[in-house]
């Protein structure tokens, strides 16, 4: 994992009435701030990323040139670099309460305008649940952000959306050893069937029918699923709890008494929105719903067999040109 920075908040007063205590951000900088303080690129970590996730995309000669850029890659609360259940001492495991994007957009907003001292954002850019955050502070600061990248992540938290998060937690709750949050060991079967159970949603159908599996190196469709398993045992089940519930309450409209148009509509950058047309949960046809609504906004779907995880940073070479190819389009009109 890269070096990573931490800006102290202390308490953070929350959307549900509740206060974390002894909050901290965790990030990144790249290159330097210019003199005018607008040289920005924001990067926001995806729902079980952290700003590690995204070092494949920066270096000299690269879109994101920190010789020209200022590159902040900012880490989400609950991904277990920023406050989250596994790392907090006041508050932890399933004391930890109830964190919105809402909550991390206000401490996403001291960190760069404050204490980093950024007053304009060249481009607000990420994936999946990186792409949800980079879309609230569009909304939020319309005249400090020129242009956002959008990647398979939609404004708002969908009903399909929805459906699907109450699947995956629904399968982790299950296992007795989880305990309502309160457990002293890994729910490791609850992790498991946690990572099964969201595999079938993160590729497309074509995926799995045509055996696409073999791409990524697998030899065998379980192969494939038992590696997501794996992957999601190495996880903490608070934290992925933590950051699921911000994802599923996710909407700019509460940033504008519940109206999610007229929230889109203040938006004043550049968008470029890139769902995958095989997207499973951030679907095609929501993005267009919601880029209907922006007064500068382009869709640009991905094509691709891999759905949502398409968009995954420097993952899959043909989808991740496209994406490069979006943000030259933005940082360099």
């Amino acid at each position: 994992m890269g070096l990573c920075a931490f800006y102290r908040l202390g308490e953070l007063p929350l959307v549900s009435g509740e206060t974390l205590l002894e909050t901290c951000i965790g990030y990144q900088t790249f290159g330097q701030l210019n003199a005018n303080h607008d040289n920005a690129v924001v990067i926001f970590s995806y729902y079980s990323g952290t700003h590690a996730s995204y070092l494949p995309l920066i270096g000299s000669g690269k879109t994101l040139d920190p010789a020209r850029w200022f590159i902040v890659l900012v880490n989400k609360l609950g991904n277990g670099v920023s406050t989250s259940p596994s790392n907090s001492v006041l508050q932890p495991g399933a004391a930890f309460p109830r964190v919105t994007l809402l909550d991390n957009l206000r401490a996403q907003e001291r960190l760069l305008f404050e204490h980093l001292g950024i007053r304009r954002i060249a481009l607000a850019y990420g994936w999946s649940m990186g792409a949800m955050q980079a879309w609230h502070l569009a909304v939020a600061r319309p005249h400090q952000v020129q242009s956002l990248l959008a990647v398979c992540g939609s404004a708002r938290c969908w009903p399909n959306n929805q459906v699907f998060l109450d699947g995956v937690r629904a399968a982790l709750c299950c296992d007795a050893q989880f305990a309502d949050g309160h457990y002293h060991t890994p729910p490791l079967r609850g992790l498991a069937a946690f990572g099964r159970v969201y595999a079938g949603w993160a590729y497309s159908a074509a995926f799995f029918r045509e055996a696409r599996w073999r791409d990524l190196g697998f030899d065998s469709l379980e192969a494939l699923l038992v590696d997501w398993e794996q992957d999601h045992q190495a996880l903490d089940a608070n934290d992925l709890l933590s950051a699921l519930h911000s994802w599923y309450h996710a909407d700019v409209g509460l940033l504008t008494g519940g109206d999610w148009r007229a929230a889109l509509a203040q938006i004043a950058a550049r968008c470029i929105v890139m769902p995958c047309d095989n997207d499973r949960y951030f679907t095609l046809e929501e993005a267009a719903l919601e880029v209907a609504e922006l007064r500068q906004g382009e869709l640009r779907p991905l094509i691709s067999p891999y759905g949502h995880c398409a968009g995954a940073p420097a993952r899959f070479a043909t989808a991740s040109a496209q994406i490069d190819s979006a943000m030259q389009a933005l940082l360099y009109p």
